[in-house]
């Protein structure tokens, strides 16, 4: 009887050796300082880092984290994570795996983009949280997201739930963690919250061709497409599934599925990790 073989796991208690290698390139250096009364030795940055792993995998508090799992307080990886991320590492992060896919896939795929939005429930609320007009009204925020060809998330910008998509579009054209090349064909592909004249207009002008689906509550003098030629219209082939794949990936992740963060900073932390994560298994395993 031939043996079963199975996909190999994530290991929530231990970050990756390649990612964690990343990472520690960005840590500040530490000077080893001779005291004469001695004292407790600092804390392990691969222990901390291997915490916040597991928070951002099994969404639990900070507070529930045990000594015995990673050899360090649960105060400690706190004050340690929220020192990181007021210094950018998880920023720098994001943007050097935005690099490193690049150079391992032959580049960044331009041609097609996507961009999409996910909803998530926020109790407690805090920075950029508002009512959702989906959930009854309750406190969420919405994580956007723009990937490109392959579903690489090359921008991502947090707002609050009661924020329109198409306000947000704007930011994440903007908001790219690499320079974008404007020489080339580029087709930006979204959603029906999407629909509106002024992100047609802001995306041509950053020389996209959109490819935006029309919202049906809209007029149907509206929603008629302006007079052309006889030409045929061509058809491209449905590209806006990359995104909503890439945010699966996210939400995978139970930290990102609520927001449990009353600072928006450190949920967009936890975001960023998780997607240098992704562009790490894109450019090792595509």
């Amino acid at each position: 009887m031939a043996e079963a073989t199975t996909t190999p796991k994530v290991d929530y208690f231990r970050m990756p050796r390649p990612l964690w290698r990343k990472l520690k390139k960005h840590l500040p250096k530490r000077r080893r300082r001779k005291s004469a009364k001695g004292g407790r030795p600092r804390a392990s940055e691969r222990a901390v880092a291997n915490a916040i792993w597991y928070v951002l995998w099994t969404g639990c508090q900070w507070k529930a984290l045990h000594r015995d799992w990673f050899g360090v307080s649960s105060s400690v990886v706190h004050e340690r994570f929220q020192s990181w991320r007021e210094m950018g590492i998880f920023e720098k992060l994001s943007r050097r795996m935005v690099e490193y896919y690049a150079r391992e896939r032959g580049g960044i795929g331009w041609k097609w983009q996507a961009m999409d939005s996910k909803h998530a429930a926020s109790p407690l609320g805090g920075e950029k949280t508002g009512k959702n007009p989906t959930d009854r009204g309750k406190l969420g925020a919405k994580i956007n997201l723009m990937v490109d060809g392959r579903g690489a998330p090359l921008s991502v910008v947090l707002t609050g739930a009661n924020r329109h998509d198409k306000v947000s579009a704007v930011e994440l054209i903007v908001a790219f963690s690499v320079k974008r090349p404007a020489h080339k064909e580029q087709h930006l592909c979204a959603d029906k919250a999407y629909d509106s004249e002024d992100v047609r207009e802001f995306a041509s002008a950053a020389s996209y061709e959109t490819h935006i689906k029309v919202n049906p509550r809209r007029s149907r003098k509206a929603a008629e497409p302006p007079p052309d030629d006889d030409s045929p219209k061509r058809i491209y082939p449905a590209r806006r599934w990359m995104v909503e794949r890439t945010i699966s990936w996210l939400t995978k992740r139970r930290s990102l599925r609520t927001r449990w963060a009353k600072k928006a900073g450190n949920w967009l932390a936890l975001v960023q990790l998780a997607c240098a994560h992704i562009l790490f298994n894109l450019a090792v395993f595509g």
